[in-house]
């Protein structure tokens, strides 16, 4: 069965196609379109889709519109319960409208489409899908969403036996955990339904001396669910201005919502286990991009095992919902094989996009000695290769590469993206020396856990050290990545460390690098000293030389 996977009712529009329960790919509209998340979460954006994501996984798969079986959207407009838009019940109809003519705006999208295939998949069944039937190996275990919201709940907990969903619980809206960290990231100035990671990250330098107060207001109800209510944020810390100063009170905020959030997730994971007596959690939603958070889980929670969908955003329930009717349709399921699901490109075309942009580059012998020895000088590296990731994390496909026994390549770095200060940059690290530099949840190949960093090794690797003495790692299998696996023995064996900083491949406010085009133009607009884009090398010295 050939399924195409659509997400497009909030934000981070995507497409996914699995075929014969293998999937293609998968590809989120903003690396086509380069506008960040694609859309603006809001009602009268409902009607968007990807279209050139579906179109590309389509062209990816040698299929036409005509080619599918199923069209599998992740949002069903008949669950909506009429009342929760709360004052803005008139834009919450719009965007039921927009879900319920999505058939014959995806038919105009893609002639030839028949908008009869067209199946509704609930938001957070197709987000719980992403997680368990992405996940490797059995699929079997018990499965925790939360995010924002769906049609009318921001939250699913339930397990699945042989791939087969059972919901034991969901919260209706207006409580919800994601809503309550959108609120806070729009009271510390930042934008809502983006920037929740930059209050994750400032959490970090505060004190969770507000956690009192939100524990009156946040708290599980012992049945499977939450309740939100009644939070003033005003009264705990003045509301900031977007280009305001942060202060010591917006931190501790920050480090006091993180703390209940913790709290509650390990109440509703308790209650989850009590009910089923799995050893595997697999999680997906927005609140699943917390590493902090799914790192307290897997230290202090019941499961011995936790997977987290590497597109665990809206993005993700592109994929989920394809694999949801995959699996309904008796389609044997392989699960992810990674998250490098987006376009690549060969050789020619790399050179013949250099040529057009009449830039002087080379074809070493051997690109990761190259590169290391670059790293080495403590040169900044944009490093393209591959098949571009899915979901928001860098994963040595498009990403920035710097050293890390340098601390000031943590404000270079920041400087470069034109980022805040506060902002950590990750580190990746050789699988089999991972344990001995970094404490935490092992294998990490997605950047999804933080990590404590040991101490006799925190004074080497300063760069990837947070100001709480932890690192959201990037774990590299030799077998999974055999070019960066290479790029890291050999920065290793210049310089005694088996990690190199590891940050995405863009600047602020735009989406990754996706394409050559892309990538040159981020290498022309910052300031980088390298650019490995395929097996060519483009220098910043030469460039400027002519």
């Amino acid at each position: 069965m050939r399924v195409l996977g659509i997400n497009a009712i909030f934000h981070d529009p995507a497409a996914a196609l699995v075929a014969d329960g293998r999937v293609v790919a998968a590809a989120e509209e903003e690396r086509f379109s380069r506008r960040k998340h694609g859309k603006r979460p809001v009602a009268f954006a409902g009607w968007e889709l990807p279209e050139q994501a579906a179109r590309w996984c389509l062209a990816e798969a040698g299929l036409e519109s005509g080619d599918l079986d199923a069209v599998a959207y992740s949002y069903d407009p008949a669950l909506v319960e009429p009342g929760l838009g709360g004052h803005d019940e008139q834009w919450e109809r719009l965007r039921t409208l927009y879900a319920q003519r999505a058939p014959n705006f995806l038919a105009t999208a893609l002639p030839g489409l028949d908008p009869g295939i067209v199946r509704y998949v609930p938001h957070h069944v197709a987000h719980a899908a992403s997680a368990a039937l992405a996940a490797p190996g059995p699929g079997d275990g018990d499965v925790l969403v939360l995010d924002g919201r769906g049609e009318s709940h921001s939250h699913l907990a339930g397990t699945y036996e042989n791939g087969v969903l059972t919901p034991l619980h969901a919260q209706r809206l207006p409580h919800s955990l994601g809503l309550m960290y959108e609120d806070l990231t729009e009271h510390l100035g930042f934008l809502r339904s983006s920037d929740e990671y930059k209050v994750m990250a400032l959490a970090s330098y505060g004190e969770p001396r507000f956690l009192d107060e939100l524990r009156e207001h946040v708290r599980a109800t012992g049945d499977g669910g939450f309740a939100v209510a009644g939070i003033d944020w005003g009264s705990l810390a003045k509301a900031r201005k977007p280009d305001g100063e942060w202060t010591r009170d917006h931190a501790d905020l920050a480090a006091s919502v993180q703390a209940r959030l913790e709290e509650v997730l390990l109440d509703l994971t308790a209650w989850l286990h009590g009910e089923t007596g799995s050893r595997r959690l697999m999680l997906a939603g927005g609140v699943a991009l917390n590493c902090v958070a799914n790192s307290r889980l897997a230290e202090a929670g019941p499961y011995d095992d936790i997977w987290v969908q590497p597109a665990a955003g809206d993005a993700g329930t592109a994929l989920g919902a394809a694999l949801h009717v995959a699996q309904g349709a008796g389609d044997p399921l392989t699960g992810m094989p990674g998250a490098d699901l987006g376009r690549q490109w060969d050789d020619r075309e790399i050179a013949r996009r250099l040529d057009i942009a009449k830039i002087p580059y080379e074809r070493p012998d051997d690109l990761a000695a190259t590169v290391a020895e670059a790293l080495a000088r403590n040169e900044i590296v944009a490093w393209f290769q591959g098949r571009s990731e899915f979901g928001p994390r860098a994963l040595g496909h498009r990403s920035l590469l710097a050293h890390p026994g340098h601390a000031g390549n943590v404000e270079r770095l920041n400087d470069v993206k034109g980022r805040e200060q506060f902002r950590p940059i990750a580190p990746m690290v050789a699988l089999e020396h991972a344990a001995e530099i970094f404490e935490g949840p092992m294998p990490s190949p997605y950047m999804l856990f933080v990590h404590r960093v040991r101490q006799e090794w925190r004074e080497r690797i300063p760069a990837v050290v947070h100001v709480d003495g932890t690192a959201r790692i990037q774990t590299v299998a030799a077998d999974d990545e055999p070019l960066v696996a290479r790029l890291l023995a050999e920065f290793r064996r210049r310089t005694g460390l088996p990690v190199v900083v590891n940050t995405s491949l863009n600047t602020a406010g735009r989406p990754m690098v996706d394409d050559p085009r892309d990538a040159l133009e981020c290498f022309g607009s910052a300031p980088v000293d390298l650019l490995a884009i395929g097996p060519f090398v483009v220098r910043r010295r030469e460039v400027h030389a002519r």
